[in-house]
């Protein structure tokens, strides 16, 4: 019996949504798409796929085509003859092969040159191949599981992908959400992936994350996705090293050299010292005027304290990181510009 997979860690309707057409199309032996942004989990969902089905118990094999140059994959995926090219001293036993009976989990589909996407084609019409420098006919039972974050219609449309590839490809499309789009699971993720790490690191147990730091993780647009957040939790408690104490210093980005306890401290302290310099308030005013100079100062302020990282400082401000930068845009908040400001 074979290990079972991973769990897709979350109870927010997007990814219940994407599990429950998963658990549906695995009760249907015909080849599948899932789309998402990296690092949102397509393997693991190709894998829950897998295992759902009555495939299960059987071989599920797995290949990065954008991983392997295109001679390399097409040994890898259908295998070669003893010297069918140089360095060929022996016979290979493609993953098509060894995946019969199974799953075979093609991520970065789109990656995958054309005239390899037409011999992919003929094996799913026909279930048959030949290996690389061989005349033997090869017949597999396979489904196959595809992956990408590209638009393949698009890539269609242009000539980069076959369409008549696509449409035997994409009996049905699960559409992976990203990790902004299901904010109510991040504080789930972050204590998954802490928990494991303070057990890597040999401590007793995990103490937590302060209330700011979750707040903090659960407004982060994290364009990486899951794999992003578990870096940013994982590099967060190495930096934090105290055992008994709750997280309360973020390290979202590891090229910045401020900490997310370090930028807020700086916002809320220039506030202060603001608040007890203005003088007092002249009537009347102009409402709008006086909310975009607020606007502007306030993103200044955090710009500033966050190096002039704009998604750290759309953080502190509570903004995603588009209306961050369509602020920048209309008040120049640029870097050169607010240095000479």
């Amino acid at each position: 019996m074979r290990d079972a997979p991973q769990n897709m860690i979350g109870q927010s309707p997007a990814l219940t949504a994407a599990l429950d057409h998963l658990s549906l199309l695995a009760t249907i032996d015909r080849p599948v798409l899932i789309l998402g942004e990296r690092g949102t989990g397509k393997e693991l969902a190709a894998e829950r796929l897998h295992y759902l089905s009555p495939r299960w118990s059987e071989a599920f094999i797995k290949v990065n085509c954008s991983a392997i140059t295109e001679t390399l994959l097409e040994s890898e995926l259908f295998g070669h003859e003893a010297g069918a090219f140089t360095g060929a001293t022996k016979q290979h036993i493609g993953r098509f092969e060894r995946a019969d009976g199974g799953s075979l989990f093609l991520d970065e589909l789109g990656t995958m040159s054309l005239r390899l996407q037409e011999k992919l084609l003929r094996l799913i019409e026909y279930g048959e191949f030949e290996r690389v420098g061989g005349q033997k006919t090869i017949k597999v039972d396979v489904r196959i599981i595809g992956a990408t974050n590209a638009s393949l219609p698009d890539m269609a449309n242009a000539g980069e992908f076959r369409w008549d590839l696509l449409d035997r490809l994409s009996f049905d499309v699960v559409n992976l959400p990203p990790l902004r789009e299901r904010p109510e699971d991040i504080a789930e993720l972050a204590h998954h992936f802490a928990v494991r790490f303070a057990a890597e690191l040999g401590w007793e147990f995990f103490p937590g994350f302060t209330n700011q730091a979750l707040s903090i993780l659960e407004s982060h647009p994290w364009y990486g996705n899951i794999r992003e957040l578990k870096n940013a939790v994982e590099r967060s408690i190495f930096r934090w090293g105290q055992q008994t104490t709750r997280i309360d210093t973020l390290v979202l980005d590891a090229f910045s050299h401020k900490t997310t306890s370090e930028v807020s401290t700086e916002v809320a302290g220039g506030a202060v010292l603001e608040e007890e310099s203005r003088p007092l308030q002249k009537w009347p005013i102009d409402l709008k005027l006086a909310l975009a100079s607020k606007e502007k100062e306030l993103s200044q302020t955090a710009l500033r304290a966050a190096a002039h990282n704009q998604r750290e400082a759309a953080a502190l401000l509570n903004l995603t990181y588009d209306q961050m930068r369509s602020i920048v845009r209309k008040h120049g908040l640029g870097r050169s510009k607010m240095a000479k400001g």
